[in-house]
Parts: C-alpha cells; sequence; structure tokens
C-alpha cells in the first residue's frame, strides 16, 4: 500500500530543526534564547571553513568534469556502439565503483600507497573521479536507450557526419541527463566523507571532514548555520536540474517537428 506524502514527513523533521536552531543566539545549539544571524556571519569569517569549503568545490567541479566525460563517452560506446564486444561487461567495469565505498577507498588508498601519490588535492580529484563516473553514467544511459535511433539516421540522411550528428542532434536531446547526472555527480562529491577522510592530506581537508571535526568538538550553532547552507544549496541545484528535466519533452517534440520539415523539404 503506498504511503501518503504526509506520513514520512516526519524524516525531515531534524533537518528543520538544524534550520530554526542556525538562527539560535545562544552559543549552546539546543537552549533558544533569541533570534540571530551571527552565527552565519562567524561561518563565513571562518578562514578554515572557507579553506575546506574551496577544497571541496574545487575537487567536486573537477571530478565532475572528468566523470561526466568519461560516462558520456561509456554510455555513448555502450549503447550506440554497433561493433563493441562485450557490452555487459563494459557496462559492469563501469559500475564497479558502486561498490561498499569503504571498499572502493581502502584500495585507492592502497593504490596511491604503491604509486607514492602523496598529493592531497590529486588523491582526491582521481578518486571522486572514479566513484562518481557510474553516477554519472546512470542517467545519460537511461537518456540514451529512451532516445530513438530515427533523429540520428535523419541527420545521417542529410550528410551529416558522426560530430556534427552528437553535436547538433544527440547532444542536445540527451543534455537533460548529463546535466542530471553532472548535478549528481556534483553532490555525491560534495558529499563524501570515507573516501575524503582516508586520502585527504594536510591543506587538502574537505568540507564533510571539517565538519566531522566540528562534531568531535561538540555540536555548536554555527554547524548548524554551515548545515543550513549546504541545504539551501542542494534545494538551489535540485531545482534547476528539475526545471532542465522539465523542458526536455517540449524541446525533443520541438526538435521531432524541424527533422520532419527538412525531410519532407529534401523530399
Amino acid at each position: 500500500m503506498p504511503r501518503s506524502p504526509s506520513s514520512s514527513s516526519y524524516l525531515y523533521a531534524p533537518l528543520a530543526v538544524i534550520v530554526v536552531y542556525s538562527f539560535n543566539a545562544n552559543r549552546v545549539a539546543g537552549v533558544w534564547t533569541g533570534f540571530s544571524l551571527k552565527w552565519y556571519g562567524s561561518a563565513l569569517n571562518n578562514a578554515a571553513l572557507m579553506n575546506a569549503l574551496k577544497t571541496s568545490l574545487t575537487v567536486a567541479a573537477i571530478a565532475t568534469v572528468v566523470s561526466t566525460l568519461v560516462a558520456l563517452s561509456a554510455a555513448l560506446a555502450i549503447i550506440r556502439g554497433k561493433d563493441l564486444r562485450f557490452r555487459k561487461l563494459s557496462e559492469t567495469v563501469v559500475n564497479l565503483p558502486l561498490l561498499p565505498e569503504i571498499v572502493l577507498a581502502v584500495a585507492t588508498l592502497l593504490l596511491f600507497s604503491l604509486l607514492d601519490i602523496q598529493n592531497g588535492m590529486l588523491r582526491l580529484v582521481i578518486a571522486h573521479s572514479a566513484f562518481c563516473t557510474p553516477f554519472a553514467f546512470l542517467p545519460i544511459r537511461a537518456r540514451l536507450q529512451g532516445m530513438s535511433l530515427d533523429f540520428e539516421e535523419a541527420s545521417a540522411d542529410l550528410y551529416a557526419d558522426r560530430w556534427t550528428t552528437f553535436r547538433r542532434v544527440t547532444l542536445p536531446l540527451i543534455f537533460p541527463g548529463v546535466f542530471s547526472g553532472a548535478m549528481l555527480a556534483f553532490l555525491i562529491s560534495m558529499d563524501d566523507f570515507i573516501t575524503s577522510n582516508l586520502l585527504s592530506t594536510g591543506g587538502s581537508t574537505t568540507l564533510p571532514v571539517y565538519i566531522f571535526s566540528l562534531i568531535r568538538a561538540g555540536t555548536s550553532p554555527e554547524l548548524n548555520a554551515i548545515a543550513t547552507l549546504l541545504i539551501l544549496a542542494s534545494l538551489v541545484l535540485a531545482t534547476v536540474a528539475l526545471l532542465v528535466a522539465a523542458r526536455a519533452p517540449a524541446k525533443m517534440q520541438n526538435h521531432n517537428h524541424r527533422t520532419i520539415i527538412k525531410e519532407r523539404n529534401i523530399k
């Protein structure tokens, strides 16, 4: 029996508590004494916090670009590749980073130790790019599977080469999937703790690792302010992703109409 939306709304209660108490004037996080924005100012003026945020954003941005490009290439080869052998094996290899994260993190740490890679940022970028790839791959693959070959065949009938067909036909039609995959990879990278905690070195502390260090020292309103800002950023990204996905059906319908008109003109 399906649950009503209100039956699981209590799961969001802790988030509401964090948001409310981020405006608490009292230094003791659980005792409300009045409304204040000073903890947001304190968080934004915290040099260690800003450095951790900068590290997380840098790693997430690079990992998002790399993982999305790899995922897009893999999806095109697996779904559209005509002469690809061992298709199922190739897809399994792409999805290997979906293993339990602790296993992947320990394996990556051992690999970097064998290769003597000591740069913390480089280790984080490589590891995040690897485990974000399957998360970017799944929406792109689904989008490609739902896209008819008629569009690409019509482009070929109009004497377009493969690159032109990809740039003018395939990519615009699968862009919602590419964008969703990129946003998912970005959020997964920003949210990662286990891998970042094992691989980070001095000067490459990510935001989740820094937040964990604050929790060990005790909960503070500054931590609530940080969490509230992260919730707000996640809502903005989710809204943008939904808007892009909502525009996809209309865009595909318009593209179908233009393709039919071109084919009729040629005939």
